[in-house]
């Protein structure tokens, strides 16, 4: 198996189901934990390696290193069959281009792949990393014809904070999720719901319809749910642990205990809230982006920039959305005819919001 961007909370989660089934690790990457992919190296003992910063090659502690886009070769020499891509980001992309180019089987967790390149993807042929997704999976084997798709959002770190508050919150308090141990980015995403807009159109690309909506449930043990055309509702819950996710992707049967049952005396806490888009405004893009799909590259870019700049105090909270907005808004004519064109939007986008985040 290939692990990609084994340094984070997927890829550790990922390394250890690996371990836990004696399943051989051919290859790991990474973006800049070095030292962490150097203890997977020496636990793992992969053929291959890849590590995104080129100015850390030389502290990989491998033999056979290769450097960014150099992914794209290390998977045409790898032997194994599935992969799993935990890539943080819009870097995923390529790996999961070329992954299905190679024919074989995507394990993703990199959503991005799907917001902006679910059009050249083979989105029946991918095992959905992601407790969302694996839920509504899990519910689909109910044949009867499906009316509507929900996903389900904790809130995540400013749940409880006043609207009015959010202009002078911090990264620090932005990355205190209250359910999920989550890597900065996606805790930041899970903050002002960008998260949940790219699950939305992950589940429209995985399932093929655009019938699909997100409510907050703040405990996160409804994952998914979906209504029938007869009027039944299924729900999927689970402790919020990607262990089962994953293992469902990662192993060809999953017949023994992944995670601790629920107890089900603890559901009494379960209720369920609509998405403000006033406290929440990056959501109000969801019916748009599903009528104009190739609209995610414009999102994804905005926002990526934006978070960066936020996790660096260069920008208020407040501010991703707004540029997001404004992004959504510039490039709002675009249609992509080929995978290339992806890249040179995406260039084209971050150029654009990197000018405007100071007028904002």
């Amino acid at each position: 198996m290939v692990i990609l961007g084994s340094t984070g909370s997927i890829g550790t989660n990922a390394l250890e189901i690996c371990k836990q089934h004696n399943i051989q690790v051919e290859a790991l990457s990474c973006g800049s934990n070095v030292d962490l992919l150097n203890e997977q190296i020496l636990k793992f003992n992969p053929k291959f390696v890849c590590i995104s910063d080129p100015a850390l090659k030389s502290k990989v502690l491998h033999k056979w290193v290769f450097v960014g886009d150099e992914i794209s070769d290390m998977l045409e020499l790898c032997k194994s069959q599935k992969v799993v891509n935990a890539i943080v980001g819009f870097a995923g992309l390529r790996a999961s281009l070329k992954t299905q180019k190679l024919g074989k089987t995507l394990a993703l967790a990199n959503k991005e792949s799907l917001v902006v390149g679910g059009k050249f993807l083979k989105t029946d042929e991918i095992l959905p990393i992601d407790s969302e997704h694996f839920g509504l999976k899990f519910l689909l084997q109910n044949k009867t014809k499906i009316s509507k798709l929900i996903i389900t959002a904790s809130g995540g770190a400013f749940y409880k904070t006043p609207k009015e508050a959010l202009k002078n919150v911090t990264p620090k308090e932005a990355l205190k999720h209250p359910n999920w141990s989550m890597g900065a980015k996606i805790t930041i995403d899970s903050a002002s719901m960008a998260n949940k807009l790219f699950e939305i159109m992950e589940a429209y690309w995985l399932y093929g319809t655009k019938n699909i909506d997100a409510i907050i449930e703040p405990t996160s043990m409804i994952h998914a749910l979906i209504e029938f055309i007869d009027g039944s509702t299924t729900a999927h819950f689970s402790r919020a642990d990607m262990k089962l996710a994953i293992a469902h992707a990662v192993l060809e049967n999953v017949d023994e205990n992944v995670v601790k049952p629920l107890d089900l005396l603890e559901l009494s806490q379960i209720k369920f809230h609509q998405i403000d888009t006033e406290k929440y405004p990056i959501f109000s893009l969801k019916d748009e982006l599903l009528n104009s799909p190739d609209m995610g590259v414009v999102v994804n870019a905005a926002n990526e920039v934006m978070v960066a700049k936020f996790l660096k105090n260069e920008c208020g909270f407040l501010d991703i959305s707004n540029a997001t907005l404004k992004a959504f808004n510039k490039f709002s004519s675009i249609k992509i005819s080929s995978s290339d064109e992806i890249f040179e939007i995406d260039k084209e986008v971050r150029k654009y919001t990197k000018e405007i985040d100071a007028k904002i």
